[in-house]
């Protein structure tokens, strides 16, 4: 079986897991269930580490609070969950002793696996794709950065199964091991708090292909100029499949302006109409649907079944996702959006956006491209929020553009959302779009983005 690949990793190491949040416990339960008897430590930041018979495990030791990541070289595996941040650590750990349940999964399972990254987009593409494939062939799974670790799907899969796995770059940082079939829709900055660098953060996006032999497939985004010169300074054998918005291309798929064209050796197979969707909305979600009809297409899903799948996808939850008409003001929930780019993609969706919520978590992003987007196309009323907020509008009083009409810097989102009702015109839209992280006040973005909606449901 596949899985015993994992196991044999795992016997008889002295493990640490480092990060104790969903995957964490995903991990701690996983080797619980097939070593019950291991010597195995739980490392994490918060003091309050718990969950069920955590107190009867008499093989377990929990070091939790601030020197949670002390003396991690005594042990001969660190399982480190995403997103923990070793920037901190003042000694060498050598690199063999990172482990993920990313690199574990992809080891045994990458054959069956589409993986899908990239800085904006991943979430919809991965979705998409196993919304088409569990509806026309059956037998997939969707995993990962979408919220389901990857060792809770492992009783449920076998060897014909596919699995479709959101991968952030978090998960792909400690992977020697790519999928079968890698998708790499975009590459902007962020989460440069945790990479330190740009570079770094492309090359952990580039491990979604780095480890790929000739006989893989790579989905890629020609229009980027991240990933086109990432492809030029690696020596990469494998079979590339572009999509682009811009230029027509002799194989995998390109826009026209009325439709989405796939074609193979320069021979069109499908033709994907560019009628406005309510499901997905914008032309941002064209890359999005391109990437996932080429993986789907490896997979040899008839065109009339992947045009009848696309079309009756429902668009995932804070993703310029309507909330309601209250008062005669449309209000659209964009939470997902923690970069400038996805932020000028949902003002270029939504109609008449009159007032704009923007700003929260600080990770020094360049937010020049924001700015000047709002100097060339006015919105009229915008919200300031946070560390970014504050950062966005020195910047703009500094470059000399004209301010908005209207405009409030506050962190308080109930206030927030009586300036959109005191000064959203009717008729006209109000776009919670903040272009920042959540966690200065927030959880998450899902978090965030829940508070807003219900503020606004209920006034």
């Amino acid at each position: 079986m596949k899985k015993d690949r994992i196991l044999e990793v795992l016997k008889g190491k002295k493990i640490v897991i480092v990060g104790f949040g969903r995957e964490g416990v995903s991990s701690y339960k996983f080797i619980r269930k097939h070593f019950p008897k291991m010597p195995l430590t739980i490392a994490d930041k918060s003091p309050h580490i718990h969950i069920n018979d955590l107190d009867e495990d008499k093989h377990l030791t929990i070091v939790a609070g601030e020197e949670y990541d002390r003396n991690l070289n005594r042990f001969d595996l660190i399982l480190k969950s995403p997103g923990v941040n070793f920037n901190n650590i003042n000694y060498f750990i050598p690199r063999e002793k990172f482990i993920s349940q990313a690199e574990l999964f992809l080891m045994a399972y990458g054959e069956n696996v589409i993986g899908v990254t990239g800085t904006k987009g991943k979430s919809t593409t991965a979705s998409l794709i196993y919304h088409i494939l569990s509806n026309a062939i059956g037998n997939t799974v969707l995993v990962g950065n979408i919220g389901i670790p990857f060792f809770d799907v492992i009783e449920n899969i076998n060897d014909e199964t596919n699995i479709v796995a959101e991968l952030s770059a978090h998960q792909l940082e400690y992977t020697d091991f790519s999928p079968h079939v890698a998708i790499l829709l975009n590459i902007y900055q962020e989460h440069l708090d945790h990479f330190n660098t740009f570079s770094n953060y492309q090359l952990a996006k580039m491990n979604i292909t780095e480890n790929q032999s000739e006989n893989d497939i790579f989905i890629y985004n020609f229009d980027d100029y991240n990933i086109s010169k990432l492809i030029e300074t690696h020596k990469l054998t494998r079979r590339f499949i572009p999509f682009s918005s811009k230029d027509t291309l002799k194989s995998g798929a390109f826009c026209t302006k009325n439709e989405i064209v796939f074609v193979k050796n320069g021979e069109q197979y499908c033709h994907f109409p560019l009628e406005d969707r309510k499901n997905i909305p914008g032309r941002h979600n064209n890359n999005n649907i391109m990437a996932a009809v080429l993986a789907c297409k490896t997979k040899n899903v008839p065109n009339e079944d992947i045009i009848q799948y696309v079309n009756t996808f429902k668009g995932l939850e804070h993703r310029i996702e309507f909330v309601g008409n209250v008062h005669d003001i449309n209000f659209y929930n964009d939470s997902i959006s923690t970069i400038p780019e996805a932020t000028i993609a949902a003002l270029n969706t939504v109609k008449k956006v009159d007032t704009l919520i923007i700003g929260g978590f600080d990770r020094g992003i360049d937010y020049s491209l924001l700015i000047n987007h709002l100097h060339e196309k006015p919105v009229r009323n915008i919200a300031f929020v946070g560390k970014v907020g504050e950062r966005v509008l020195s910047e703009w009083q500094a470059a000399g553009f004209d301010l908005p009409e209207n405009y409030i810097v506050e962190n308080d989102y109930e206030k927030i959302v009586k300036f959109a009702f005191a000064h959203t015109a009717s008729g006209c839209s109000c776009l919670l779009s903040p272009a920042a992280a959540s966690y200065d006040q927030f959880k998450d973005f899902t978090v965030r983005g829940k508070t807003f909606k219900d503020l606004v449901l209920n006034s």
